[in-house]
């Protein structure tokens, strides 16, 4: 099998598991660490091999630093002011996840393109279920549709907002 293969592989493979992640969160408002936890691992493993990897090994491991640490630093500080968890450490993980997979540089992306898609399902979620605006829905979806849309179109943000001197 030649290195473009596998390439394909792996994102077919890894949009099934983040498919799978959504569905579960979406029904149990959790993200098991029993996937989320290796999924990072084989994201660093995975951009260890320089002829098939997504981005460098050195990228790969900060993104799963960074894309943990911001979310569990935005919930510290929502748990300080507001007494309650604003996001889930699921969330932190499957991030951790996505990092490891698509590098540091695709977080801003990310979680741009999450916390848009976020408050537009989200609200969607809240009037559907007839919960009040202070209800938890699952954010998890919201980071696999990002992640899903980085891997394959990455930049896309980037691409659509760069204005072109003509």
């Amino acid at each position: 099998m030649n290195a473009l293969a596998i390439f394909d592989l792996a994102r077919i493979l890894l949009i099934l598991i983040l498919v799978y992640l959504a569905y579960i969160d979406l029904r149990t408002f959790r993200l098991p660490d029993a996937i989320t936890i290796p999924l990072t691992i084989l994201g660093v493993c995975f951009n260890s091999f320089p002829s098939i990897q997504f981005v460098a090994l050195s990228d790969a491991i900060i993104g799963a630093l960074v894309g943990y640490c911001l979310l569990w630093l935005l919930n510290r500080l929502y748990r300080h002011f507001k007494k309650r968890d604003g996001i889930g450490m699921g969330d932190a993980k499957l991030l951790a996840a996505l990092g490891a997979w698509l590098g540091w540089g695709a977080l801003p992306g990310i979680l741009f393109l999450a916390s848009v898609t976020g408050l537009i399902g989200g609200m969607a979620w809240l009037k559907l279920n007839k919960q009040s605006p202070g209800s938890a829905f699952p954010f998890g979806p919201f980071l696999v549709i990002a992640g899903i849309i980085e891997l394959l179109w990455p930049q896309l943000l980037q691409n659509l907002f760069l204005i072109s001197p003509t």
